[in-house]
């Protein structure tokens, strides 16, 4: 039988993550959140005082990054030069300075061959900007996950909050907005969905919601295929 490839895309904090994460579970496939090798470079530039705004200062020191997946027990790591980065690229500053490296060709490009080899393998769900229309153009279903941005900020406040990092809901409020700004219209891979996008709004939604929403699209889009 064959492996399903699914794609998971959508605005900054609408809940790809977690929505990939528990497909991949439910579905017996590998997750992949592309998403946090961006981070990871963010994390490398700004902890080396490199301007994530600067795209040549940005590809000049990407020689100086090895990264790797490992995954145990199904949860995704990620080794930065052999040490794992932990919770350290969920911060805000390292989301602003994520959101800044992925605009750059140089970083897109380093990150692609890694990306394209675990969809090479098969059975995987992947997160992250331009997977259904970069990464996996192929791919069995396209979902495209969007949410307010008071919902979304409203969430990450949260989850910040739990982990115990200061912070205000209006701060991250105006990150999301500014995130979205960039993404939108950024020139290189921008926040936009694929033609073929599977639409979920889970402002209202929660995640058992969201994820079956997501699970009743991809057999109603393998079905397609099929018939």
């Amino acid at each position: 039988m064959k492996k399903l490839n699914i794609a998971v895309d959508g605005p900054s904090g609408a809940g790809k993550s977690s929505l990939a994460r528990a497909l991949a579970h439910e579905m017996g496939l590998i997750y992949v959140d592309t998403g946090a090798l961006y981070r990871t470079i963010g994390l490398f530039m700004t902890e080396n005082n490199i301007d994530t705004h600067d795209a040549a200062a940005v590809a000049a020191r990407l020689g100086d990054i090895q990264l790797e997946l490992t995954y145990q027990n199904g949860t995704q790591t990620v080794l930065l030069n052999g040490t794992d980065v932990g919770e350290k690229i969920r911060t805000p500053q390292i989301s602003m300075a994520a959101s800044a490296v992925s605009a750059i060709p140089a970083v897109r490009e380093f990150l692609l061959g890694i990306q394209k080899d675990m969809v090479k393998k098969g059975g995987v769900v992947m997160d992250g900007r331009d997977i259904g229309t970069v990464i996996m153009p192929d791919a069995d279903a396209k979902l495209f996950l969007v949410a307010s941005p008071a919902a979304r900020a409203k969430r990450r406040y949260l989850e910040l909050c739990a982990k115990g990092i200061e912070c205000s809901f209006e701060q991250i409020l105006e990150e999301t907005n500014q995130r979205d700004q960039a993404d939108r219209e950024r020139n290189i891979a921008p926040a936009i969905p694929a033609e073929d996008a599977l639409f979920i709004d889970n402002s209202d939604l929660g995640p058992a919601e969201t994820v079956a929403e997501a699970m009743n699209l991809i057999a109603q889009k393998c079905a397609e295929k099929r018939s």
